[in-house]
């Protein structure tokens, strides 16, 4: 008994040899990982099923206790037995398969024992079969409760194997012969069986975990490229953003080149091949018009099925990727390798990821835009609103000049002339800068004062610096209006416009002296329009309302008032606001 331990710790250790090296070969690791359809089952059964006949030829022949120590069994004498690791890999079939596997495992190994013959060749065969198909429906009972446990498959193996000792004593003859046997083999087989199980599940969950961990590292990975390229294709497809992202893609990948298209043109290509293969070019390949047409992803093995015709192009393998906006194709991923080998299992995956990834920020991308261009014509709108009423009384001043003053009439028609033509270019934009602005207060109070000559005055004391600053158009003018029509009934009135800097912002400030305004009044002024016998405070809220959409938290709007003193409207806007390029809409898929 002694004797056999070794001997049998030798015959495991040739299995767990026979074990790792198919480890090591993905489709082993991925039979093990996936084992739902038939296919995978039956490529177990005939891994494990090679397992429990390699067991049977290495076993060790026992006649007349009398221990064999050739290597290689092909028969057996009729009174001799086997001492195996066969149950072994039946109990492992069986465990990871369940009952097909293991039925199919056991008889594939039982049958394959009885042929080899001796006197518990029945009885081996029997005991094969019975475990294979015990252990397959353990496996699946014990899946539905939860996982298989190591301690559980040992345990597993161990009871197995003592099956097997009371079978061979039940079937095998003469009975002494049969009692004697076991009492040799029982031990060392029982503690090796469940040796070897315990390193071959430890070995299998290895695998499993070393799986979850590649997947784990592939998704960190692709959600961080994908946060580094956000801000580029939240932009679109255009030439700019896709150089960006493409650098971005190469430096985190296995790729040796990547390249970007749209529907039409290769928007940028970086890395190997660069000198022929020239961004901005229409596109040359059937390979990417396939992609774009099927918006399936293809890969290519070799410089053939890439279609470059440049002789001494680097690239020999590449994954092309549709790139979609809500299901329909606007471009494509390209990932290029100098080695077919370089183009793995987990680089494809990682493309595949990536390319889901990038689809879902073009839409975003897009999603923006329609929200700022929604924006822009809401703005648009309320800009359109500001001064219709402005017009008549205008001509009809003039109307009055041209007979007692033509030469003042004139100069009025130049004034409006100005004031409509920044009206036009304010309903165009959505900023414009300050002296462009107090051009318009400027054209607006020549014609006011022609009207009232002797009402008010109106001083101005800006930063020269904040020239170029850019505010909403239409902003300072209406402020001006409402002073100079409502701050000053029965007397003559000042109004101040101030602009200066405070800190990163532009402050401007419309101040009058004139009769203020009740508190109840000040609490809703600018946030609504309001019913008065003076006016309905649709200016004011048309400019908080435009302060709120352009610039949200970082702008300022508040007036200040008392009944009495005056009223100040305050605006504070950023200096470096960086306008929204209104470009950017023709160009979101170029």
């Amino acid at each position: 008994m002694i004797y056999l331990l070794p001997l049998m710790l030798e015959r495991v250790g040739l299995l767990l040899i026979f074990g790792f090296l198919l480890s090591r070969m993905r489709s082993f690791r991925q039979m093990i990982h996936q084992q739902h359809s038939l296919k995978e089952k039956t490529q177990l059964i005939a891994v494990f099923g090679a397992f429990g006949i390699l067991s049977n030829y290495t076993g060790i022949e026992i006649q007349n206790d009398l221990i064999s120590t050739e290597v290689w069994q092909t028969t057996v004498d009729a009174d001799g037995a086997l001492a195996n690791t066969r149950v072994l890999g039946v109990v492992l079939g069986g465990l990871l398969g369940g009952p097909l596997v293991g039925t199919g495992v056991g008889l594939i190994a039982g049958l394959h024992r009885f042929t080899l013959g001796g006197f518990t060749a029945v009885a081996c065969g029997i005991s094969t079969i019975f475990a294979g198909i015990v252990t397959g429906f353990l496996s699946a009972r014990l899946r539905k409760k939860g996982s298989i446990t190591v301690s559980r498959a040992v345990l597993i193996g161990i009871v197995m194997e003592c099956i097997q000792m009371g079978i061979i004593l039940a079937v095998a003859k003469p009975y002494e012969a049969a009692l004697e046997l076991v009492q040799l083999i029982s031990i060392p087989m029982i503690t090796m069986n469940g040796f070897g199980t315990l390193l071959f599940v430890l070995m299998i969950q290895s695998i499993l975990q070393e799986e979850e961990r590649t997947r784990a590292l592939q998704t960190n990975k692709a959600l961080y490229i994908a946060d580094q390229t956000l801000p580029f294709f939240r932009q679109g497809l255009n030439a700019r953003s896709s150089k960006e992202a493409a650098e971005i893609i190469l430096r985190h990948t296995h790729a040796d080149a990547i390249a970007i298209t749209n529907k039409h043109q290769v928007l940028t290509h970086v890395g190997a091949g660069l000198d022929h293969h020239v961004p901005l070019q229409s596109l040359s390949t059937q390979l990417t018009r396939d992609v774009i047409e099927r918006g399936k992803t293809i890969k290519a093995r070799s410089a053939e099925e890439i279609q470059c015709f440049h002789p001494n192009c680097p690239l020999q393998a590449a994954i092309v990727l549709p790139l979609k906006v809500h299901q329909e194709t606007v471009g494509t991923l390209k990932l290029y390798f100098t080695d077919t080998n370089r183009m793995d299992k987990v680089e494809q995956e990682l493309a595949e990821g990536l390319g889901k990834l990038f689809s879902t920020q073009l839409e975003m991308g897009e999603a923006e835009l329609q929200s700022k261009l929604l924006k822009d014509a809401e703005i648009k709108a309320l800009q359109a609103q500001v001064h219709p009423h402005f017009l008549f009384n205008a001509i009809n001043t003039i109307s009055s000049l041209c007979r007692t003053d033509p030469e003042k009439a004139r100069e009025l028609l130049q004034r409006l002339g100005v004031f409509f033509r920044s009206n036009l270019q304010g309903a165009r934009q959505t900023l414009i800068p300050l002296y462009k602005e107090i051009e318009h207060v400027e054209a607006y109070l020549t014609l006011e004062k022609a009207r009232f000559p002797d009402k008010y005055t109106v001083a101005f004391d800006m930063d020269p610096t904040l020239e170029e600053v850019l505010l909403p158009p239409f902003t300072l003018q209406p402020l001006v209006e409402n002073a100079i029509r409502h701050a000053f009934p029965n007397r003559k009135g000042h109004v101040s416009i101030r602009a200066y800097r405070e800190l990163g912002d532009m402050v401007l400030i419309t101040e009058d002296n004139g009769i203020g305004l009740p508190a109840d009044l000040l609490d809703s002024l600018g946030k609504n329009a309001v019913k008065s016998a003076v006016g309905t405070g649709t200016a004011l809220h048309n400019i908080r309302m435009r302060m709120k959409e352009i610039y949200g938290e970082d702008g300022a709007f508040r007036i200040e008032s008392e009944c009495g003193a005056g009223t100040k409207v305050i605006l504070k806007v950023p200096i470096d606001y960086k306008k929204w390029d209104e470009n950017h809409a023709e160009s979101f898929y170029r």
